[in-house]
Parts: structure tokens; sequence; C-alpha cells
């Protein structure tokens, strides 16, 4: 309400008005630059809500997180007096603009992989205030999460991703991490277990389901770029040998249905992003979900914030103009 998360001109703005006692009657509209998959509006309407003193008296219409959108298209209109919610369009505009993105590469990265599942890897590219937005933002496109906390779906078990710091801490001895795991975790969630700490990616995966078969879901495969896994090796040539291939997830399929695992699923991830789905998908490799983190927030995707009425009458800048959407709705 202060304004302090706002940008500073936003305030200027506001607070100009106030103390030239000017309280105008506007139309704010948020639009879309781009066509894509609104996410945000939840978040943006939370703003609007902690950041004016009086929530009753603006006026609210809006689409929904999830809704198809096309560019040009309005999706949230503000009525209300401007010196109440002047400061608080910019920052609505900002949480549009980056829930959007992650909700639109979420879906595109779905509709790729479909009907395998995408899980949305603990973040490690992005300021960490941005993480459980982006989260959510990613769920709407139709992610699972898949984190250092347990989390479940309605057709997937509670699953958590074992780090490889947690191996490292034990020695690099991922059968000891995953038993720990298993020690220490109430509630007995399924584990995904990463396999290529020691770039031995065949064998580890054995060993985990060796000892560990009933409680591990499945097997991460999360090679270097830089690095070649053993099993690789002996095939090299003809096709491009580092980080997770085709090759080597056919390795680790095979390699765990020899010993009779055919029910632990293999996740592959590292730098995954849509065209790499549909090379997989196109193949024929047996992925069984896939691990995204850089792609849900690459690109840009855009929103503006306009007077577009003034005192109950049509009011704009030129270029910009009222343009009514009918699939809103009144924020209650």
């Amino acid at each position: 309400r202060r304004g302090d998360f706002s940008h500073p001109t936003a305030v200027w703005a506001r607070d100009v008005l106030i103390a030239d006692g000017r309280s105008p009657l506007v139309t704010v509209q948020f639009s879309s630059e781009q066509s894509g998959l609104l996410g945000g509006i939840d978040e943006a309407i939370a703003v609007l809500r902690m950041g004016v003193e009086d929530w009753t008296q603006l006026t609210v219409h809006a689409l929904y997180d999830g809704d198809r959108i096309e560019a040009d298209e309005t999706v949230m209109t503000v009525d209300g007096r401007f010196d109440q919610f002047a400061h608080l369009a910019p920052m609505c505009v900002g949480v549009l603009s980056r829930r959007t993105r992650v909700t639109t590469n979420a879906r595109a990265l779905v509709e790729a992989a479909r009907p395998k599942p995408v899980m949305t890897l603990p973040a490690r590219n992005d300021h960490w205030l941005l993480h459980r937005g982006d989260a959510l933002a990613a769920q709407i496109g139709g992610t699972m999460q898949l984190s250092g906390a347990a989390q479940s779906t309605r057709t997937q078990p509670p699953l958590i991703l074992v780090p490889h710091a947690l191996v490292a801490a034990y020695l690099g001895d991922t059968v000891a991490a995953v038993r720990a795991c298993l020690a220490h975790t109430p509630d007995r969630p399924m584990l995904v277990v990463p396999v290529d700490y020691d770039n031995d990616s065949v064998a580890t995966a054995l060993a985990v389901a060796r000892t560990q078969e009933s409680r591990v879901w499945g097997v991460q495969l999360a090679t270097s770029e830089h690095l070649v896994d053993q099993s690789i090796i002996p095939v090299m040539g003809g096709f491009v040998p580092t980080g997770v291939n085709s090759h080597l997830v056919w390795n680790v399929r095979n390699a765990l249905d020899a010993e009779g695992f055919g029910d632990i699923k293999i996740l592959v991830s590292g730098s995954i992003t849509v065209t790499r789905i549909r090379q997989f998908e196109e193949e024929g490799v047996p992925v069984d979900a896939y691990g995204v983190g850089t792609a849900l927030t690459s690109g840009r995707f855009g929103f503006v914030a306009d007077v577009v009425t003034l005192d109950g009458a049509a009011h704009a800048r030129a270029g910009r103009t009222l343009k009514p959407n009918p699939r809103m709705e009144r924020v209650r």
C-alpha cells in the first residue's frame, strides 16, 4: 500500500494525484501483446486486493488462469478512482507477463510430451522469490511439481526427487542416500533417484533397483552435456554421445527390464525443450517422464495497461481503445 514494491514513477503519479486533490474515475484495461495461455490473474487480483485501502471501491472483470488468449485481447479491467490503485498497475502487468510466459511454455511442453507427464524440477537458474509463483503457473499449464517436498496428484503417488547434493553428502553412494531418505521421510513417498552421479547410469540404476525397488518410482537421467556415460563409450560413433541421449535411455531401460525392473520409470532432464521432447517421441525412445526447468522461463511475454475511460467517457492515448471482452467475469 505504501508502494515499496511498485515502480517509483507509478507511486509518484499516485502521490501527485492525491496532493492535487484529483481523483478521476477510470477504467484501466490490461491486454496481452501475444497469444498464449493466461497465467497470473489470481495473483494480480491479489495484488489489487492487498494494495488498496478499500477493495470494495474497485470493480474488476477478468478472465481465468488457464484461459487461451489472443494477441491484443483484454484479460482484465479495473474500474475505480485512479489515485487508489495507480501504483499497482505496473505490478499487475509484471505479474501477468511473467506468469503467462511460464504457463504458456508449460503447456507447449506438456502438449509435446502428451500423454507422458512433464515435471517441474527444483529451480536453480532464477531468483528464489519467483519459484513458488512460477511453479503454480507451470501447474496451470499442465505440469506436475517435482521438488524436495512430497507432491501428489490424482494420477501419481507422492514423489520426491533425491538431490545430487544429498548423494554427495553420502560420499557419492546413491544407494546409501536413498536408504537414508526412506528411513527419515514420513508418509512413504515414492522416490525419483538420479543415477548419473558416477557417470555410470546403468550400474547405478540397477544398484538402486535391487535394493529399493518397491519405493523407487523412477530413475532420473541427468548426465552433463559435457560427459559421455560409461555405457555409451563402447558404441560411440554416428550420434552425439554426450549428455542424455536416446542410446543412454535405451541402455538403462534394457538393463532394468532384463532384471525384472520394468515398473521403474525413466525421467530425463537437462536442457529439455519442446524440440527435444518431440525428437524423443518421434524416435520412440522409452522415456516415461520429462523434467524441465529453464525451458519454462525462456522467451518473453508482454502485457500492457492503459487508461481507456475517464469519468465515464471513452478516453485513451493514441492507438489504444476500450476493447470489451464478453469472456471476462466480474470478480467478487
